[in-house]
């Protein structure tokens, strides 16, 4: 009999490959924080691929050009984000005003209040020079992200919770206040000297109020 080690599934995988394994989401992470930072034409190749440790070949082993970079850090950060926000709603067992204030809610948590918040503000940005950019934000973030909002709202009509509604632009009303709060924090509020005033939750939880309950006050009856 061999007096061999027996090689087995629990052995921690080797530093080098663990750290090869990590590149594409450190490459990601870079690239976010710095497109965020200085802009998407003025982030250089190796500025990121030095923020990630790596060397600029490295990068372009993981991702032909800056601008498939670009979109990876939009899918990574955002698109994938739908698949699991449409099971919810699968599930989801609560009223359709309930499901309204977890959606406004969960995208604060998982995007308006991270780095990749200023994603929207970098496509609209750079929009006219970078079309297939724009083209891919639209199919991957806007499509599914207008698409889930519609059932939401659609699933109050069938129900009887909410009121008949054009339910296709109905959606702009929930997006609306998303992008204010996006373009605050990466523009608009640097220029007003109140900008300290916002607090993110309590605007979204104003902005469902104001949404399900409109701003006529109630008789009694």
């Amino acid at each position: 009999m061999s007096n061999e080690p027996v090689s087995t599934s629990l052995e921690p995988t080797p530093k080098r490959e663990r750290r090869k394994e990590a590149r594409p989401r450190e490459l990601l992470d870079a690239a976010l924080a710095l497109f965020v930072e200085k802009g998407f034409t003025a982030t250089r190749s190796e500025e990121v691929a030095a923020r990630a440790g790596v060397s600029k070949g490295t990068l372009f082993l993981y991702f032909q050009s800056k601008e498939d970079l670009f979109k990876a850090v939009i899918r990574e950060n955002i698109g994938s984000l739908f698949p699991a926000w449409n099971e919810e709603l699968n599930t989801f067992e609560g009223s359709s005003a309930d499901m309204v204030k977890y959606a406004m809610n969960a995208w604060w948590e998982r995007v308006g209040n991270t780095a990749a918040s200023g994603i929207a503000k970098l496509v609209m940005s750079e929009a006219q020079n970078f079309p297939d950019v724009a083209a891919f934000y639209q199919a991957d973030v806007v499509v599914p992200g207008t698409k889930l909002l519609h059932r939401i709202l659609q699933r109050g009509v069938d129900s009887g919770e909410f009121r008949a509604m054009d339910t296709d632009k109905a959606v702009y009303t929930l997006i609306a206040p998303m992008i204010f709060l996006m373009m605050w924090k990466h523009s608009m509020g640097a220029c007003a000297a109140s900008a300290n005033i916002i607090d993110p939750q309590k605007f979204i939880h104003m902005q469902v109020d104001m949404l399900l309950n409109g701003m006529l006050a109630r008789s009694a009856s």
